[in-house]
């Protein structure tokens, strides 16, 4: 038998249950350039953070304290063209007041995309059923000036053959131990790899993974491993050795945040969200379409 249900602020709500009366849950889809800030989540020590701005800017908006959920937190460097949040308000806005309105209170490194009410199920982080991260790598012999911190920069050649034979390894149903932060609070290792792409864009190496959820530096720990395996100082059939030794020591160097960008979240059609390219603008291509 379900226990009674109790309304918490932006909290799950289960099927069958409603809103508070005169409470709406509003989704927005919001990009930043993660470089000057301090990560997505709201910290004591550190005010220049995405979740601290926009919560700032929707109060005011709102005209009433507003708090968020995010669909994933992302740390300090990290981008993001289509994280998604939501929010429970009584203030009745028009789309616009929560899109260009919320725009005029942020600081140019934050935007959001699009507003949308939704249902009371909807739920930024529980609903999302997939998550899809990109990361940008520069192969040249001088750091470019003009994406210095939208790209990780390597003065070493790649060889994609030897890393994609060693993604290979990674995609599927894992224990990813080995790929996780050692703060990581997860309480399961457990995750399931859908895609992990390498090709050349431009002048970028760029790495297209999707999945289920993410751990704690997952994609930039996957990174930093297949890094070395392109510069020859692995072989591919490493990767699977750290995969299965299930020991975070062995798996090498993690990647910096700088080329990291959380590109797309996926859920169920029933919340009809509105659909954007994953980007950035370096990669103007949609997901599953990178060359081979």
């Amino acid at each position: 038998m379900r226990g009674e249900y109790h309304y918490k602020p932006n909290g799950e709500v289960p099927p069958g249950e409603a809103l508070p009366e005169g409470v709406r849950r509003v989704a927005l889809g919001i990009e930043y350039c993660g470089a000057k800030l301090h990560g997505f989540q709201k910290q004591k020590s550190a005010a220049d953070t995405v979740q601290a701005w926009l919560e700032k800017a929707l109060s005011n908006i709102a005209a009433e304290p507003v708090t968020l959920v995010c669909a994933g937190r992302t740390d300090a460097g990290v981008h993001a063209t289509n994280q998604v949040i939501h929010f429970d308000t009584r203030a009745q806005r028009p789309g616009r007041a929560w899109v260009q309105g919320v725009n005029t209170k942020l600081p140019d490194e934050i935007r959001v995309r699009w507003a949308r009410e939704v249902p009371a199920q909807f739920h930024a982080r529980f609903s999302a059923r997939a998550r899809s991260y990109r990361y940008l790598i520069h192969s040249a012999p001088t750091r470019s000036a003009h994406c210095a911190s939208g790209v990780t920069w390597t003065q070493h050649r790649l060889d994609l053959g030897a890393m994609r034979a060693g993604a290979a390894h990674l995609v599927g149903r894992h224990d990813f131990t080995s790929f996780r932060a050692s703060q990581c609070q997860a309480k399961s290792p457990v995750r399931e790899l859908t895609r992990l792409d390498i090709a050349p864009v431009g002048q970028l190496i760029v790495l297209e993974v999707s999945a289920n959820a993410f751990l704690h530096h997952m994609v930039r720990n996957i990174t930093g491993a297949l890094m070395a395996v392109g510069r020859g100082e692995r072989s591919p059939a490493w990767i699977r050795e750290v995969l299965e030794a299930r020991d975070r020591t062995v798996a090498g160097v993690t990647a910096p945040p700088f080329g990291l960008y959380l590109v797309d979240v996926q859920y169920p059609g029933e919340f009809q969200l509105p659909g954007s390219e994953p980007g950035p603008l370096l990669v103007p291509l949609p997901l599953g379409s990178l060359p081979t």
